[in-house]
């Protein structure tokens, strides 16, 4: 009998096919990769005031749609589409192979990274060549977008998964999950400034990670001396690290034990 692959090989290999069958998926491709674009382009062109001394609205919301891409590829995207998986009977048949649950989840940690990069680029060039955003030059900067990216795609995706128990049906998940994304962009600051938020507001938005990826992609794009005017006067790097480590935890913790293959 031939060897059986490692769970790491697995999750590659099923990486992969997600990937050709997401593209498959022409309604999805669009609406998951444009949809930011198209925030951008209606609240850049509405939008168009300078909200601090070489800062202006459309830098700050950049910024925004950047940390809310990966909570959309990755925590709305998968808590929609695992519950749908379950009820075709997709996870049921992939349970009578070989691979084990932990490939499954390589494999949406995978689709999830593409997805996120493509959208991320797509986001930089359009906000580049239609409303003159500006580049870090900073070595530190990119630095520190480059954890924020792999921490924040790690954190969205475990949750996610996680989160895929709760709703009932695939039918029922977009009703479930959807409006909890929503009311976390408006409440984190994504379509508005943080600060101008009123503070009930701001304090549970601290509880969750979108919160602390907003804020970490503001102090990539937008100048240091913005980080006077966030709430505890500073970008809280070190903060939001842990922040979303913890939050990282609860999801790979989470997956791991609540994750079902088939329906109740």
């Amino acid at each position: 009998m031939s060897e059986i692959p490692s769970a790491l090989a697995l999750g590659l290999r099923r990486g992969r096919l997600e990937i050709r069958q997401f593209l498959r998926q022409r309604e999805s491709v669009v609406f998951t990769l444009l949809f930011p674009v198209i925030l951008l382009a209606i609240f850049g062109s509405v939008f168009k005031d300078t909200i601090a001394p070489g800062v202006t609205f459309s830098q700050y919301f950049v910024a925004g749609m950047i940390a809310s891409g990966l909570v959309n590829t990755g925590f709305q995207a998968l808590a929609i589409t695992i519950p749908l998986e379950r009820d075709f009977g997709t996870l049921k048949r992939l349970r009578g192979t070989p691979m084990p649950a932990s490939s499954y989840f390589i494999g949406k940690a995978i689709l999830v990274t593409v997805s996120m990069l493509i959208q991320i680029l797509m986001l930089l060039g359009f906000g580049i060549v239609f409303f003159g955003l500006h580049m870090p030059t900073d070595i530190n900067k990119w630095i520190t977008f480059f954890w924020l990216t792999f921490l924040g795609s790690a954190c969205s995706t475990a949750l996610g998964i996680a989160f895929s128990v709760v709703p009932k049906s695939g039918r029922g998940a977009s009703a479930v999950v959807s409006p909890i994304v929503i009311i976390l962009q408006f409440f984190s600051g994504v379509f508005f400034i943080f600060t101008q938020l009123p503070p009930w507001m701001q304090q549970i938005a601290a509880i969750f990670p979108l919160k602390w990826l907003t804020q970490g992609m503001r102090s990539v794009f937008l100048p240091d001396s913005f980080a006077g005017q966030e709430v505890a006067k500073s970008w809280e790097s070190g903060r939001t690290f842990m922040m979303l480590t913890l939050w990282l935890a609860i999801g790979v913790f989470f997956s791991v034990r609540k994750f079902r293959w088939d329906r109740d």
